[in-house]
């Protein structure tokens, strides 16, 4: 031991300052808790400083770059549109220290102690936390792990100048000409439209049949033709091999069909998942279980094998999303603070923000049907929305699912503009126990996009208004 460290006592402690680390701290000290929270980074992990934040900033400032120039059916031209990418990284870098220096502010508001290091268990009631300069120990009664996840790196792929993960491609200083994306999940897909957008001449290489395999094959068309549009390349079906590092660029090699086939490029994106951050850890130290993949096995109040010590969001079994782990943050420390909350995921939303947004919750008909509940899939088109029309973005659509003995919504999916926040009502729909009816007899303002739930709620009914039944 350091000579004066003495051990510093809280009643629980969190590991990680990301989205479920942050969110647990506070919700723990709003329960009475003395709580400490541990970060080796930034405050706020991947989704504040190198994930969903930034990447929606440059998601934005390339839908802006690209309307600027493409606007003409509105009779709007403009000549010679520019970008400064060093103004629109300065810009993505304000949005991103207004939200961390936010976060920070709502710790110490509620008395949560923010240390910096990295965190080591001794046992099952103590934690080592070291940095550069300094060892200190702390004993605790509860404690919440919350350490993320990482990109995983492909052997062949080694990162380097031009062979990048996500934090990267949100981090270059200039629009590249073109880029090889490896892996069309949501990451991707993301980042290859932002830049799409931005003129880059993109190549996606994804080993499935689709891009976006999580949705259902009619959503991610309209993804994939929006993609094609702005003059991406998709090729499916295909192993990325290798890739050579030239002065200026990559080269990459890839098989389709049995056929060898290389593109240039100035970067190689890999964007094929990521790993929990539970290897270092010392989770063997105290017997915490974990399953073959490295993710940590709890129970539905995020406990783990060793019952004061709970695991929240990308290290446990589910999707790797952000308001995932915040809810899961929440229900442990509810859990410690001995309430009966449990998980319960039905309602979680995935959104991809892509063109069109795509989202989801609950069911699809297919999933449904799996679990043998007879459903129905009610359709309605953005085409047919007035203000979808006036924002001249009118691809897409939203599919309720319904339970057809009683109405009763048991998911949603949505292809268009506003999908990620329109998915907000249905998964409360969800949550209370909705009908269809309960939908339609709502009274939604026009004209607004929102009224396409309500629309959807009445083809489910068999009485729509606005289409043809």
């Amino acid at each position: 031991m350091v000579v004066g460290d003495f051990p510093i006592e809280t009643d629980t402690i969190v590991i990680g300052a990301g989205p479920g680390g942050y969110v647990a701290a506070i919700r723990a000290a709003q329960l009475g808790q003395k709580v400490t929270i541990v970060e080796k980074g930034t405050v706020g992990g991947v989704c504040l400083n190198v994930g969903c934040i930034p990447s929606k900033a440059l998601i934005s400032a390339g839908h802006r770059f690209h309307e600027a120039g493409s606007s003409e059916e509105m009779g709007i031209t403009a000549e010679n549109v520019k970008v400064d990418f060093s103004k629109v990284q300065a810009w993505k870098g304000s949005v991103v220290n207004k939200l961390t220096g936010g976060v920070s502010g709502l710790l110490k508001g509620n008395k949560v102690e923010i240390v910096s290091g990295e965190a080591y268990f001794v046992d099952a009631n103590t934690l080592r936390v070291m940095s550069e300069t300094s060892a200190q120990t702390y004993t605790f009664k509860n404690a919440i792990i919350a350490t993320g996840s990482t990109p995983i790196e492909l052997p062949a792929f080694k990162y380097s100048k031009r062979i990048i993960n996500s934090t990267g491609a949100l981090a270059l200083d200039e629009v590249p000409s073109s880029m090889v994306v490896i892996g069309g999940g949501y990451i991707g897909t993301e980042l290859s439209g932002a830049y799409a957008n931005f003129g880059t001449k993109i190549t996606i290489l994804e080993g499935a049949d689709e891009i976006l395999a999580g949705f259902e094959k009619q959503m991610s068309a309209l993804v994939k033709r929006n993609l094609k549009k702005r003059g991406a390349e998709i090729v499916t079906k295909a192993l990325a091999k290798g890739v050579e590092e030239t002065e200026n660029g990559v080269v990459v090699t890839y098989e389709v069909k049995g056929e060898e086939k290389k593109v240039e490029a100035d970067y190689v994106l890999v964007t094929v998942g990521r790993r929990p951050n539970t290897d270092e850890l010392g989770l063997e130290q105290v017997g915490i279980k974990k399953t073959d993949r490295g993710l940590v096995e709890t129970d539905k109040q995020c406990r783990t094998s060793v019952s004061n010590i709970y695991a929240i969001g990308d290290i446990v079994e589910g999707p790797p999303l952000a308001h995932k782990a915040s809810y899961e943050g929440k229900i442990a420390a509810e859990a410690i603070a001995g309430h009966a909350s449990e998980i319960d995921y039905l309602a979680i939303p995935a959104v991809v923000f892509s063109e069109p947004e795509l989202a989801s919750v609950g069911y699809t008909e297919q999933q449904a049907k799996e679990e043998g509940i007879e459903a129905i899939g009610a359709k309605f088109p953005f085409a047919a929305n007035g203000r979808a029309l006036s924002l001249n973005s009118a691809d897409g659509f939203m599919k309720l699912v319904t339970r057809k003995e009683d109405g009763l919504v048991i998911g949603a999916q949505i292809a268009g503009p506003g999908a990620s926040d329109m998915i907000a009502e249905l998964g409360l729909a969800i949550e209370a126990g909705m009908t269809a009816e309960d939908i339609a007899m709502t009274i939604h303002a026009h004209p607004t996009l929102g009224e396409i739930t309500m629309e959807a709620a009445e083809v489910a009914l068999g009485s729509p208004i606005h289409i043809i039944k």
